[in-house]
């Protein structure tokens, strides 16, 4: 049994910037990826780029330096830059390495079995990403089994499906920009949709990331949330497709797109839908004002350029409470995702009712020596980002080894 002072779980941008941290502090550690470097951006659907700009890139040690800062990287490019991160430091990566067995041992660290050996590890570091079990919603099971029915980390461009009309549940930023993709495709596409707030891409001269880091919204810490469940509300609707642009529900109404309310279930032939519609698009506009009200507020604070507020378009209508289920070749549900910790590490009691782990600044309050990196609202709204994630690793790499010092 190979005896280390930290493993790290998952070789994505967590994982990577943890053991930078650690690199840097003299801290030894292997990093285990049961996949390749980056592996679930490798699994995103083949036109799939950044959402956010990519001098939004702040990985510890290798912030953005290319040539195209307000570029949107393409997912072949998020790899390389992560593969490219981990040679910069000579990050212990162990790519193809499954973990069969996972136990901690009463305050002395924790034993893991894997298929390249066994490890007696002071620390662990979970750093498995933030998006981890997809989630159907009530009612998915009601849907015709002949009828194809894939999640989105399953979607890959619209000719890998069967011809017909595509349902997707789930307007969230992959449900809406997938909607696009496949309606731009010629297809027709109904939108089952939820709540997720929205803003335009640009504002003033200015991106909307750009505005969402200076106003502090992406330093929100988990305490200004209205509950727990907010950790899993949608991201905010936009792409990087094309050079950037506006992608909301109207823009997608506008362009030809159905849209529904919330997906109720299927009588096998036909699916229905809430009468929703509109309160979900009320809701998405009551975020945007709230964001505009913030961005404002910046405005008068540094002297800024004043900027235009666009005021929102009136939405009418409750969209179709039924459809037809005939001719359709696909269903792809974008509802988002769930933590799944408790499928794997056995301490049921270190998470709470929604699969969070319970932790302070990313060290558990349950397991001594237990650590989390990349997780929604870890710290900040930005801890699962690539503008963030890399501060929490600080914090994390550096309790680590203050434990390791006083230990010796």
């Amino acid at each position: 049994m190979e005896q280390i002072e930290v493993v790290v779980i998952g070789g994505g941008q967590a994982g990577l910037a943890s053991s930078r941290e650690l690199t840097g502090l003299g801290v030894e550690h292997v990093v285990l990826e049961r996949g390749q470097i980056g592996e679930t951006w490798r699994n995103r659907w083949d036109s799939f780029c950044l959402v956010t700009p990519n001098w939004s890139l702040r990985l510890p040690g290798r912030p953005y330096d290319g040539t195209d800062p307000d570029g949107f990287m393409p997912r072949e490019q998020i790899v390389a830059y992560l593969e490219q991160y981990a040679a910069s430091f000579g990050s212990p990566v162990q790519e193809h390495v499954e973990i069969s067995s996972l136990s901690a041992r009463d305050g002395d660290g924790f034993v893991l079995e894997t298929t390249s050996g066994s490890y007696k590890a002071r620390s662990l570091v979970v750093a498995t990403g933030a998006y981890q079990r997809p989630h159907r919603p009530h009612g998915a099971n009601t849907l015709p089994i002949s009828l194809l029915q894939i999640d989105v980390e399953d979607y890959s461009n619209p000719k890998a499906l069967p011809p017909g009309r595509v349902l997707i549940i789930g307007s969230g930023q992959s449900g809406c920009q997938i909607a696009e993709e496949l309606h731009g495709s010629g297809r027709e596409v109904v939108l089952a949709c939820g709540r997720a707030p929205w803003a335009s891409r640009r504002i003033g001269d200015r991106d909307i990331v750009w505005w969402l880091a200076e106003s502090g919204f992406f330093d929100a810490p988990f305490s200004t949330l209205p509950g727990p469940e907010a950790r899993l509300y949608a991201n905010l609707l936009t792409t990087g497709h094309d050079g950037g642009h506006d992608l909301h529900l109207r823009t997608l109404r506008d362009a030809g797109v159905i849209l529904a309310g919330h997906f109720l279930g299927s009588d096998g032939v036909r699916a229905r839908f809430a009468p929703d519609l509109e309160e979900t698009i009320a809701w998405g506009d009551a975020r945007y004002r709230q964001l505009m009200d913030l961005f404002q507020r910046l405005v008068v604070q540094r002297g800024l350029k004043p900027i235009e507020i666009l005021k929102p378009s009136p939405f009418v209508g409750p969209g179709p409470a039924e459809i037809d289920l005939a001719g359709f070749g696909a269903v792809i549900f974008a509802s988002g995702f769930r933590p799944d910790f408790r499928s794997w590490l056995a301490w049921p009691n270190a998470f709470d009712d929604d699969g969070f782990p319970l932790q302070v600044d990313g060290a558990s309050t349950v397991i001594p020596g237990l650590y989390f990196v990349g997780i929604h609202f870890l710290r900040k709204r930005k801890s699962s980002l690539l503008i963030g994630v890399g501060e929490d690793a600080t914090i994390v790499a550096h309790d680590i080894a203050r434990t390791k010092s006083r230990a010796t």
